[in-house]
């Protein structure tokens, strides 16, 4: 009689639309089409449009182009009418010795960057999330901050001002205090990889700091509480608690900076080098300027840029899936 009355009840339910407690059951509301989610959400894919736009036509667009890496490219003949010519260009490209120059000078420079430069913005962004008086911070983080607006045509000069054997700041210290005789630092292949590498931390490491502070603050503060009472220090605080937190940035980031590793900035090594330096200064991007623009050896160069991706992709790919193997989140 019990389970007849349960079975009573439930049915009762069904039929009034109310649950066995007295809740009212809501109706499942019909799925929403994508165009209606669209069009509910319009402002924001409008603010999206430019951002598509740009990747659509400096990214996608050009990618059409690199079939002339396959051909004679002429002017006059134009993408589709000029002869094809399968891999001479990439024959010809491997064996040039310029070619493997540039490559060379290219991975240095990029090594040098990889592991002088890219703790400086985690070291940078520990150091800022330590202080404790905001109006002081805020101060040390826009003088990090300011080179990263400055070009380097500007930035250039500034660096060769204060190298300079002599006028230059660097080189009067060294003088006066140390007694060291002055050093043609940017006329020097040994000293000239140095300044590269200094000038490159000068100006991007404040600004590689923001993605760290960001990932710090999501860190718990209730972890630092525990880690104090259980007698933790400051070192200790961010050995076991800020670099795990950071981790997976630290690693998103890696990973980005290797899809990067077979190119040079063009206007930080033209605001640098010179004649007596490009033993070490003449990189794939000058290469490319220098044969590709000023001889118009179109098809040559649309063939060293090919490779290059290749190659940023095959590194970008091979990263990440090692990161997945440390138990890690990659890009994918």
């Amino acid at each position: 009689m019990a389970k007849w009355n349960r079975l009573q009840t439930a049915s009762n339910a069904a039929v009034s639309g109310t649950a066995p407690g007295g809740n009212i059951c809501m109706e499942a509301a019909p799925k929403k089409t994508v165009w209606k989610k669209l069009w509910m959400n319009k402002s924001f894919y409008v603010m999206l449009l430019p951002v598509m736009a740009f990747y659509l036509v400096f990214k996608y667009l050009p990618i059409g182009g690199e079939i002339i890496a396959f051909k004679d490219y002429r002017f006059a003949d134009g993408i589709l009418g000029s002869d094809w010519v399968g891999l001479k260009h990439f024959r010809l490209l491997f064996g040039s010795v310029d070619f493997w120059h540039v490559l060379r000078n290219t991975l240095l420079l990029n090594v040098y960057s990889l592991v002088f430069g890219f703790p400086v913005p985690i070291l940078l962004a520990l150091m800022l999330n330590e202080l404790r008086m905001e109006g002081f911070k805020r101060v040390i983080q826009n003088l990090l901050y300011i080179p990263h607006f400055i070009s380097w045509a500007v930035l250039g000069g500034i660096v060769v001002a204060l190298l300079s054997p002599s006028t230059g700041v660097v080189n009067i210290v060294l003088s006066k205090v140390f007694g060291i005789e002055p050093i043609y630092f940017m006329a020097n292949s040994g000293w000239w990889p140095v300044a590269y590498t200094l000038s490159s931390i000068w100006k991007e490491a404040g600004w590689g700091t923001i993605l760290y502070l960001a990932a710090m603050s999501s860190i718990d503060p209730q972890l630092y509480e525990a880690a104090r009472m259980d007698g933790a220090n400051k070192l200790r605080q961010i050995w076991h608690i800020t670099l795990p937190g950071i981790r997976s940035t630290i690693a998103i980031l890696l990973i980005l900076r290797m899809g990067s590793m077979m190119d040079v900035g063009l206007e930080q090594t033209l605001a640098l080098q010179n004649n007596s330096v490009l033993d070490v200064a003449d990189v794939i991007s000058t290469y490319v300027y220098r044969v590709g623009l000023q001889s118009m050896n179109y098809s040559y160069t649309t063939a060293l840029g090919l490779f290059q991706s290749v190659i940023g992709l095959i590194l970008v790919v091979s990263v990440n899936k090692i990161i997945n193997l440390m138990g890690e989140r990659g890009l994918w």
